[in-house]
């Protein structure tokens, strides 16, 4: 039986927040031509998004000034990107983590599979909205310009934040059926096929997917992730074999995405950032913990070998949730 994971973040709302002091912290930190980066961490590391919030609304109340605006005019490269990501609900940061990932020169895939094949209905939704609202076109709209075939049609899919959720889509009797219609179209190589791959994988909830993924292994003697790899190539594989792995552990998928980005992607800043922003309050323990039993060394062992500064120091802030070093 499907089970999920019970979710571990690093931080948390700060106890006797005091939102009107870490303001002013912050308005003093920010003066000058140097700004105190060690104030910003510890400040903004150790709220949780919601009190970030208050705090950038009394910063604007009490100067006149808008926080993000003043962090970007003083900050810089990749320091800045990780202090001003953690000043955006997660939607907003979604959000624009999409677009960036669409507009400009190339599109980063990357990005677009990690993303919508690991968000909940509620979290793709929210998305969407935000999308219209910041950028005054759905992000279907982008997807379909952006992306092309199999890969742009799984896609959508998911931007649609339709997947069936809950244990009421869990069906025992109907998992052995499923799982021969997956072997099926598995097996196949015509479009109708990757059609029946896609709208299988991207609509069916995580509990029923289990259920199939385990009778699959039984009537075809392969596991999904190799049959997937077997009949599909390029994005559309790699996005589908993401969504397989979101439903069987999706902090083992974000373990993999991080070691992914710092070993073989020669420490990809942007996937590292924004694995981390996006998790801290979600899941980023139980990544940690899954990294550390993976690959044997600490998360946090990674970033010091390949980070430095106060980059490396607001990183460390981020994933840094108890006194083991995970």
């Amino acid at each position: 039986m499907y089970s999920g994971q019970m979710n571990e973040g690093t931080i948390f709302p700060a106890t006797d927040f005091n939102p009107g002091v870490d303001a002013e912290v912050l308005a003093s930190a920010l003066q000058g031509m140097e700004c105190n980066k060690d104030d910003l961490i510890e400040i903004l590391t150790q709220r949780s998004n919601a009190q970030r919030l208050i705090i950038a609304q009394i910063y604007n109340d009490s100067y006149g000034q808008d926080l993000v605006t003043d962090l970007k005019e003083k900050l810089s490269n990749h320091f800045q990107e990780v202090i001003v990501g953690l000043m955006y609900p997660l939607a907003f940061f979604d959000a624009y983590q999409l677009r960036n990932a669409m507009k400009g020169i190339g599109t980063d895939e990357n990005c677009l599979i990690e993303i919508l094949a690991s968000r909940t209905n509620d979290e793709i939704n929210a998305i969407n909205e935000v999308y219209l609202m910041q950028f005054d076109v759905p992000i279907q709209f982008d997807v379909e310009s952006e992306t092309s075939g199999h890969f742009r049609d799984a896609l959508v899919i998911l931007t649609q934040g339709a997947r069936e959720e809950g244990y009421e889509y869990e069906d025992q009797e109907m998992a052995t059926q499923d799982a021969t219609y997956l072997w099926e179209a598995c097996q196949g190589n015509t479009a109708e096929d990757r059609n029946k791959l896609q709208e299988f994988l991207c609509r069916k909830s995580y509990q029923q997917l289990w259920l199939v993924f385990q009778q699959f292994q039984l009537i075809s003697d392969q596991d999904i992730e190799q049959a997937i790899s077997e009949c599909c190539e390029g994005n559309f594989q790699e996005l589908l074999i993401a969504v397989v792995l979101c439903v069987r552990d999706k902090a083992s998928y974000f373990a993999y995405k991080l070691h992914n980005a710092i070993y073989d992607l020669g420490f990809h800043n942007k996937t590292i950032i924004r694995i981390l922003i996006s998790r801290s309050e979600l899941d980023l323990m139980n990544i940690k913990r899954n990294y550390k039993e993976r690959y044997g060394n600490s998360l946090n062992q990674d970033i010091r070998q390949n980070a430095s500064g106060h980059y490396e120091a607001a990183l460390l802030a981020i994933s840094t949730g108890d006194a083991e070093d995970y």
